[in-house]
């Protein structure tokens, strides 16, 4: 037998096919997995270390179900399309010319068919496995559905059916519908490729087959379509499109009917087709089809429109009177406003003497520190290294000291890596020696000191004060919001400390090393976690240094809103976390929500937009999600520890079906708010955003008569921020104070009501103030039933109340105000306008607002020195609160403020920095002067001595800044004139 010739020409060796490609594309394979399983095995550490494990594994098992699930439809679906279309192809083809280029396409194919035959419906499998895993909420809340025992008034389902239902069944619809349309597509293209479908001069031809398959593919998707009609019966209450949600008239005569008829039309044009494939003839099918389509035009377009238009438009009023009335009592009760206690509060405008004495608690609790303003403050006064550092916007909270409670501004001192200088800024720095801020900083809201600081109740290196000291709270802040994203913090007993833990003293002599004692984070010191978090946070510093030891935690995920979210997936989180010192811990408090935008006839608010004000543009506080709902629920209270993040959430509203069906699907992550201690109930208040979102609704929805919210005559606007820049929505306000229908004061938060705003122009005057009761008392696990209570003060629009805006500019434009607050701006200062606070007292609305002086220079931070006051159409002007209000009200308010221990005081003498009193003899000017050289001296001193990590005598040289400018500061006061307040009595001489 002879071998076959060569074809390999002579002299040319024969070529080996390489195993260098393989090789690679295996290593790459081998890493991109390596990759992926350090990013999953790292996640099940984390949830492990913090017990929350059964969130991981329950939501990540529904994923993979789902998606397996999912995948096995779209791949069956589109394999078996093209299989069978494959195995029934014709063995002629009718026409030569178009089998012969079919042909050139089929050889072609022909080496890859079986390829090509498995590889796109795995791809087509993956796409749909995906988007399915992506909807895994959904289907674990409709097989844990917990019932409202509410029903709808269009068709009488509870309204679990609409949140928790009908999302589900139309996922599922939606998603068979698309495995129908892919695998109907690749099966016709397999025809036509294969010769089973072609197109001729004289039509279409189609083999026996080819006609069978397009009939069931078509009948299914008919089917699926009917399902689909009849489903948009039930969404047409949840409808946003129109000037009111729900199902309307048009919607209810028009639309719902003949959704039913197109359902049932779907359904036999579906046997049509089954018919046709036994049969063999499409006439019937082709005519039930085109009917179809004529009849979703006439019956589901041009229907409704001449309803709407010829029957609705002209008594549009009369006709959806019932509906709006429907769209109001559902959406008041979706965001819980359904509960609201409104007055009529007849404000007057006479601010008469002794107006204020049965508001004497509300006044002597009056906030004059603005947590958005007095940050530089803390940071100048309390920050002591350049390593910590206090975020932009503190926080508002009270402590009950010495039997009363005292509204405080509170914040933390936590750590700022980036403080450090070029030379310290090593990986070994960041993430093992520089872990952790330190204490708790806090002070009276309603008082501060003679030359304008704050009044401290909890201050200083160690830290002390009445919250307790390193012996009775534990004052370490591993995890905050301007936490490392990681640091390696523990090691084996009796080791030598590593992590800079605080100055010995608040003077700065000498540092203190610590070792976190904690459980906080996954262990990293074996080889193979190392190598894990080494490939996480592509750092090899994890895997080769020494200060990664056999005992080392590593610490991540810090924030605690992100901390709680990661833990809580279904919740919402809101944008501001705050801390307190709870049982000896400093702990972050988080307000979870659960949402939906499912709820029937109500009103749909997009979050993002809803809580937008002069704070979240700042980037004071976090923005919530570009997401609509149009249920929300204060369900959940989480706690962060500030030492070792453990978080524990609370099923603060255990009502909430939402949140009970939650609880199903995770029944071991959750705790009852019955095991809070009184001390964290004593700190837990209404939340931010959510009030926010209420308030939106608010503005059109105070109306409950369906003629008056029809004509929309008396809807209200929030507010713009008058003291910012840009037109942006006010805040709302913590603040203790008794409302007209309260017994007794109580911690609130607080918000006003001008008319609605239309095109940038509206009347500022006063319309509405809302305040939701914050106290949740102090008792263990249990709730004070006043907590959460909306109270609206109506005002009539006869009464003519000043808005914030009209009130702003009554400050600015007054000659005596404007004067002396220029006399301040002398030397390059600038006067900064706090928070314009307003509230009920004195039979009217009292507007508050506290001026600050700050310097020019880095260390430079404001200092109150004046308070504004305004009641209609008078103002006051004083150095104090009390002396302001006194001044407005006619010599004497009738009420003390907190800071009327402060009335004729004047700041002590300025020392020198050796801390001897300043010559006598030297003019203001001179001793103006000689302080910004005592300044400009220390800050230079200051720099040299951080340049070269002398941090004791960088504290030192700050200390001496600081004394330098109150100097300064006090110069310039004697510099300038006094100027006589508004009042008949003279005003008292400008404090430093």
């Amino acid at each position: 037998m002879s071998r076959p010739a060569s074809t390999v020409p002579p002299g040319r060796p024969l070529r080996r096919r390489g195993a260098l490609t393989p090789t690679l594309i295996v290593v790459a394979l081998i890493v991109v997995g390596f990759i992926f399983f350090a990013n999953v095995w790292t996640d099940v550490l984390w949830y492990q270390q913090l017990g929350y494990f059964e969130v991981f594994l329950t939501e990540n098992l529904a994923r993979i179900a789902i998606f397996v699930v999912g995948f096995a439809l779209m791949f069956a679906a589109v394999f078996f399309a093209i299989r069978i279309a494959y195995n029934s192809r014709p063995v002629y083809a009718p026409d030569s010319e178009i089998r012969d280029n079919l042909n050139r396409y089929q050889v072609q194919l022909e080496p890859i068919r079986r390829l090509v035959m498995i590889g796109l419906p795995v791809l087509f499998g993956l796409f749909a496995g995906s988007a399915a895993a992506s909807q895994w909420q959904k289907v674990l809340l409709f097989f844990n559905q917990e019932s409202f025992g509410e029903t709808d008034p269009q068709f009488g389902l509870d309204i679990s059916f609409y949140l928790m239902t009908l999302p589900f069944l139309g996922f599922i619809t939606g998603f068979l519908i698309s495995v129908i349309i892919v695998a109907g597509v690749a099966g016709i293209m397999t025809h036509y490729l294969y010769g089973s479908i072609r197109i001729m001069e004289r039509g279409i031809f189609t083999s026996r087959a080819a006609q069978i398959h397009l009939a069931v593919s078509g009948a299914a998707f008919l089917l699926l379509l009917g399902v689909n009609f009849w489903l948009d019966r039930f969404t047409s209450v949840q409808n946003s499109g129109g000037r009111w949600a729900g199902a309307l008239y048009t919607d209810v005569n028009a639309v719902i009917p003949t959704k039913a008829i197109l359902a049932v039309a779907a359904a036999l044009v579906a046997v049509l087709f089954i018919v046709a494939a036994v049969i063999g003839k499409w006439r019937l099918p082709v005519i039930g089809t085109a009917m179809l389509i004529i009849t979703s035009i006439l019956a589901g377009g041009v229907y409704p429109w001449v309803i709407q238009q010829f029957q609705v438009r002209p008594s549009e009023q009369t006709l959806e009177k019932k509906y709006i009335e429907r769209n109001i009592a559902l959406t008041r009760s979706a965001y819980g406003l359904d509960k609201i206690q409104e007055t009529r509060y007849n404000a007057t405008t006479n601010a008469t003497t002794g107006a204020l004495a049965p508001d004497a608690q509300t006044t002597a609790n009056i906030r004059l520190l603005d947590p958005n303003l007095i940050s530089d403050a803390f940071s100048q006064l309390e920050q002591y290294r350049p390593y910590y550092q206090f975020p932009s916007a503190l926080n508002v909270d009270r402590y009950e000291i010495d039997g009363k409670v005292q509204d405080t501004v509170i914040a933390v001192r936590e750590l700022n890596p980036d403080g450090l200088s070029a030379n310290q800024q090593s990986w070994l720095n960041r993430h093992v020696v520089y872990t952790h801020g330190y204490g708790v900083v806090a002070a009276k809201g309603n008082k501060f000191t003679v030359d304008g600081k704050p009044e401290f109740l909890q201050s200083g290196i160690p830290s002390t004060g009445v919250l307790g000291d390193d012996s009775s709270y534990q004052p370490r802040v591993y995890f905050g919001e301007k936490s490392p994203d990681y640091s390696v913090v523990g090691a084996p007993d009796g080791s030598q400390h590593r992590e800079q833990d605080r100055p010995a003293s608040k003077e700065g002599d000498g540092e203190t090393q610590y070792t976190f004692t904690g459980d906080g984070g996954p262990n990293v010191g074996s080889f193979f976690n190392k190598v894990l978090y080494a490939i996480k946070f592509q750092s090899s510093d994890l895997l080769l240094s020494d200060g990664v030891n056999p005992e080392s935690q590593i610490l991540y995920d810090r924030n605690p809103r992100e901390r709680v979210q990661k833990v809580a997936p279904y919740l919402t989180v809101d944008g501001n976390a705050y801390p307190a010192v709870v049982d000896g811990r400093v702990k972050w408090i988080v307000d979870g929500y659960t949402t939906s935008q499912y709820y029937p006839y109500s009103q749909q608010e997009q979050l993002s937009a809803a809580t937008a004000d002069s704070q979240t543009t700042s980037g004071r506080t976090a923005s919530l999600p570009n997401t609509s709902v149009n249920y929300i629920r204060n369900s959940v209270k989480a706690t962060v520890d500030a030492y070792d993040g453990k978080v524990t959430l609370y099923a603060w509203d255990d009502q909430d079906p939402v949140l009970k069906s939650w609880q199903k699907v995770f029944p071991t992550s959750l705790k009852p708010y019955s095991e809070m201690s009184g001390a964290l109930m004593s700190h837990v208040r209404y939340p931010e955003d959510l009030f926010k979102v209420q308030r939106e609704l608010l503005g059109r929805y105070h109306v409950t008569q369906a003629d008056s919210f029809y004509t929309n005559n008396d809807a209200w606007s929030v507010p713009n921020d008058p003291t910012a820049k840009d037109d942006v929505n006010q805040p709302p306000y913590y603040m203790s104070l008794k409302m007209p229908n309260q017994d007794k004061p109580a911690f609130q938060l607080t918000s006003s009501f001008i008319p609605q705003v239309v095109n940038g122009n509206a009347r500022n005057v006063l319309y509405g103030f809302l305040a939701a009761d914050s106290d949740a008392g102090s008792e263990k696990g249990v709730k004070a039933e006043s907590y959460g209570q909306l109270r609206l003060l109506q005002i009539p629009p006869e009464a003519n109340i000043p808005g914030p805006g009209q009130a702003q500019n009554k400050f600015n434009s007054d000659p005596t105000v404007s004067q002396a607050l220029n006399l301040l701006r002398q030397g390059a200062s600038a006067v900064l306008n706090g928070n314009l606070l307003t509230l009920p007292a004195g039979g009217g609305m009292l507007y508050v607002q506290p001026v600050y002086l700050k310097s020019t220079g880095e260390t430079s931070y404001p200092t109150l020195q004046r308070v504004l006051v305004a009641f209609g159409d008078k103002i006051g002007f004083a150095p104090t609160l009390d002396e302001a209000l006194n001044q407005l009200f006619g010599g004497k308010s009738g009420a003390s403020a907190g800071d009327s221990a402060n009335n004729g005081q004047t700041p002590s003498a300025p020392t020198a920095p050796d801390g001897t009193p300043a010559p006598g003899t030297v003019d203001a000017k001179a001793e103006l002067k000689a302080a910004l050289d005592d300044a400009n001296a220390a800050i230079k001193a200051g720099q040299d001595a951080l340049a070269k990590g002398d941090f004791a005598a960088y504290g030192e040289q700050q200390r001496i800044l600081s004394a330098a400018l109150q100097r300064a500061i006090t110069a310039e006061a004697k510099i300038a004139t006094p100027v006589p307040a508004p009042a008949a009595t003279p005003a008292p001489t400008p404090s430093s």
